[in-house]
Order: structure tokens, then sequence, then C-alpha cells
């Protein structure tokens, strides 16, 4: 039987965690950048009944002035996100212990079409899916290998 994919964004989707948000962008991150957002992530320890990943939008004001220019970026990025999670989703579902903490970041002055953010957004989860799929690699067990 074919499995339906989510398309939906919850609340509890949301990172709201003020420790956790603290954790993200303290230390033990990783980020990565695809002109016009960054992406800061870092693995957490899922919970039963939590969602596998959790998501922070950030918006400066120093970028828009204007509330209404900010909101709708937010709202595009929101969108993006709900349309390609699956990427993410589909990966953590084989690491069911394991979730994200990942906080989204805009970098430009300027307002980009939707579609350009559904772009930028799709390329930035596949390039977390990859990292998260690659186990990391242990200097010690190499170095008793020579």
């Amino acid at each position: 039987m074919e499995q339906k994919q989510d398309f939906s964004f919850h609340k509890s989707e949301r990172l709201c965690s003020k420790r956790v948000i603290d954790t993200l962008f303290t230390g033990g991150h990783k980020s990565m950048s695809v002109f016009p957002l960054r992406v800061v992530f870092m693995p957490v320890t899922a919970t039963q009944g939590t969602p596998p990943a959790s998501i922070l939008i950030s918006v400066s004001k120093r970028r828009f002035k204007k509330a209404v220019k900010r909101n709708r970026v937010k709202r595009q990025i929101r969108e993006a996100y709900r349309l390609h999670k699956h990427i993410l989703t589909d990966t953590l579902s084989t690491h069911p212990e394991t979730g994200l903490a990942i906080a989204f970041l805009w970098l430009s002055d300027r307002l980009y079409t939707s579609a350009e953010v559904n772009a930028c957004i799709k390329r930035l989860l596949m390039r977390i899916s990859e990292q998260i799929q690659t186990p990391p690699t242990d200097i010690s067990t190499d170095e008793k290998l020579f």
C-alpha cells in the first residue's frame, strides 16, 4: 500500500525552545548557504510524539524595514519548507531516535519570487539530508589503520 505524504506544517514543527535555539547558534551546529538563504542545523534527540524536524525562520529588520515584506519572505519560506519537507522526513525516518533543529536565515536585501525560494529551500534540504546520511568520519579509527 502506498504511503501518503504529509504536506502540512503544524505548530509543533516550529522551534520555540530557547535552550535549543541558544545551543543551535552557540555551538555544535552545521551551516550552509544557498543565496539568499543560510541554514543552520544540528541533530537533537527525538522523543515519541515530537516531529522529526523543527524549524525557525528569521528575517532581519535590517534587511526589510517594513513588516509586510518580512512577513512575505517568512511566508514564502514556510510554504517552500511545507512542500519539500518530505526530503528530510524520509531520511530521518530511517533514524527514529534522531531529530533536527533547523534555522533558516534570510541574507538578501531584496524580495525573490516564490519559485526561486522553493528551489533554494529544496537544494538546502537535499544537502542536509545528504549530510545526515553520510556517517561522520572518525579520525582516530583512520589513524589506527596506518
